[in-house]
C-alpha cells in the first residue's frame, strides 16, 4: 500500500518588517511655517526689548497725564494710577520679562546638560546621586516652594531668576541623560574610547553633538515656562516693584482696582496679550525645532 503525501505548493510570503514612512512634506512645510511665524513674533518682542525708545512715545517712568485716563489720541492705552503712559510701560516691560525667561532658560539648560551628560555617560554612583537629586527637584511642589524662597530672599528680579533656575534644570537633565544612555554605546563612542579619549573629550567632542538639538528645544520651552512663572510671581508682588515688567504691571493693576473697573480693558488685557503672544511664539519655535529634530534622527 502506497501512501501519497500531498505537498501544498501554494507560495507563502513572509511579510518583511515595515519601513518607517518618509516624512510628509505637508507636515514639514507646516512646521517651517509655524517656526517662521514664531520667529517673527519673537523678533518683534526682541525689538521692543532692545529698542524701547524707538517704539514707546514716552518715558515709562514719566507722568504724562491724569491718572486712569481712558485711551485717547495721545495715550493709545490710557494711563495707569500714577498718570504714566500704559503703552510705553508695556513696551518697557518687555525687556525684563523676556530677558528673565531667556536667562533662566540658558542657565537651566546649561546645568541640566552638564548633569545629564555626566550622569548618563559615567553611570555608577555618580549617576545614582545626580538622578536622586534630580528626582527630588522634580517631585517638590513647585509654586509653594518658589513663593516661600522668593519671600525669604526678597522681592527682586535677580532672586526670581535664581529661584526659577534652581527648579527648571531638572527636566532638561532627565531628557539629556536619556539621550546619552541611548548613544553612549554607539560605535563611534567605542572607537573614541579605544583611541584613548578621556570622558571629558568624549562628552564634549562626541556626545554633545548628539544632544545639542534636544538642548536647543529645551531652551525654547524653558524660556516660555520661565516667562509665565516670572509674570505669576511678579503679579503676587514678589518681583522688583521699582522695575517695569509685565508681571509688575498686573500687580499694580490689581492693587489699584483695575480688575474691578473698565481699566482692565486697556491695562490688564494688553499685558495679558503680550505674555500670551510671547509664550505662543516660543511654543511655535519649539514645535518647529522638535519636528526637524525628529526627522533628522
Amino acid at each position: 500500500m502506497t501512501t501519497q503525501i500531498q505537498v501544498d505548493s501554494t507560495p507563502r510570503f513572509v511579510p518583511l518588517p515595515e519601513k518607517p514612512l518618509p516624512p510628509k512634506r505637508s507636515t514639514l512645510r507646516l512646521a517651517r511655517l509655524v517656526g517662521w511665524t514664531g520667529t517673527f513674533v519673537l523678533g518683534l518682542m526682541l525689538l521692543f526689548a532692545f529698542f524701547p525708545n524707538a517704539v514707546a512715545p514716552y518715558d515709562a517712568t514719566e507722568r504724562v497725564a491724569l491718572p486712569l485716563q481712558k485711551p485717547n489720541t495721545e495715550q493709545i492705552l490710557g494711563t495707569n494710577d500714577l498718570g504714566q503712559d500704559l503703552f510705553s510701560e508695556l513696551i518697557a516691560g518687555t525687556r525684563a520679562s523676556l530677558f528673565t525667561g531667556l536667562i533662566v532658560a540658558v542657565v537651566s539648560v546649561l546645568v541640566g546638560t552638564i548633569v545629564g551628560l555626566v550622569s548618563g555617560y559615567l553611570g555608577g554612583w555618580i549617576d545614582s546621586v545626580l538622578m536622586r537629586l534630580t528626582d527630588l527637584i522634580l517631585v517638590l511642589p513647585f509654586l509653594p516652594l518658589v513663593i516661600l524662597i522668593s519671600v525669604y530672599l526678597g522681592a527682586s528680579q535677580r532672586n526670581i531668576i535664581l529661584v526659577l533656575a534652581i527648579f527648571f534644570w531638572a527636566g532638561p537633565a532627565r531628557l539629556i541623560r536619556a539621550r546619552v544612555l541611548s548613544t553612549r554605546a554607539d560605535t563611534y563612542i567605542e572607537a573614541a574610547r579605544a583611541l584613548g579619549a578621556n570622558p571629558v573629550q568624549i562628552m564634549v567632542g562626541h556626545l554633545w553633538s548628539s544632544v545639542r538639538p534636544l538642548a536647543l528645544v529645551q531652551v525654547v520651552l524653558v524660556a516660555s515656562a520661565s516667562i509665565l512663572a516670572e509674570s505669576s510671581l511678579s503679579f503676587l508682588g514678589l518681583g522688583d516693584p521699582s522695575g517695569k515688567s509685565w508681571g509688575t504691571m498686573l500687580y499694580f493693576a490689581r492693587a489699584s482696582g483695575a480688575f474691578l473697573s473698565d481699566a482692565w480693558k486697556w491695562w490688564v488685557l494688553p499685558t495679558g496679550l503680550m505674555i500670551t503672544l510671547t509664550v505662543l511664539s516660543l511654543g511655535l519655535i519649539g514645535y518647529s525645532l522638535e519636528q526637524r529634530m525628529v526627522r533628522s534622527t
